[in-house]
């Protein structure tokens, strides 16, 4: 049986790209991976796909998607990464658990280039973190 996951935030360019890239290179086939933002973004994040490449996972091909374009579907899980995706969608029809990562984004950094990939490097080591119980709570 594959486990059918939504991960949610605001735009779908950073955490919810992380966490889709991640689930999808741990768990293989085990897992159906999607992830949207409450209003859609423009593309996933250039500093998201550069530290997910420092782990060996290719996120670039990837797309931002609005939550709209799957309340149709069911999910067994729908994870929220941010308090705004939580409040918005505090739950989603059908059979599904929700779960809520509080993760801070990145993408609100100001600084140099350094300090903008050290901000997505703690989120991205935050959410393997996540990931990694995630798939040992559900997948044993």
């Amino acid at each position: 049986m594959v486990i059918r996951v939504l991960i949610l935030c605001i735009e779908n360019t950073c955490r919810s790209q992380i966490g889709e890239g991640f689930l999808k290179s741990l768990a293989g086939n085990r897992i159906e991976v999607h992830s949207a933002g409450l209003r859609k973004g423009f593309g996933v994040n250039p500093f998201a796909i550069e530290v997910m490449k420092e782990m060996g996972v290719n996120i670039s091909s990837q797309s931002s998607k609005s939550v709209q374009d799957f309340l149709k579907q069911d999910f067994d899980f729908v994870i929220t990464t941010c308090h705004q995706a939580r409040e918005a969608c505090p739950y989603f029809p059908g059979k599904t658990k929700m779960i809520h990562w509080d993760i801070e984004d990145p993408a609100g950094v100001v600084g140099s280039r350094e300090e903008k990939l050290d901000a997505f490097r703690v989120a991205r080591d935050k959410i393997l973190e996540k990931v990694r119980l995630f798939l040992k709570e559900n997948l044993a």
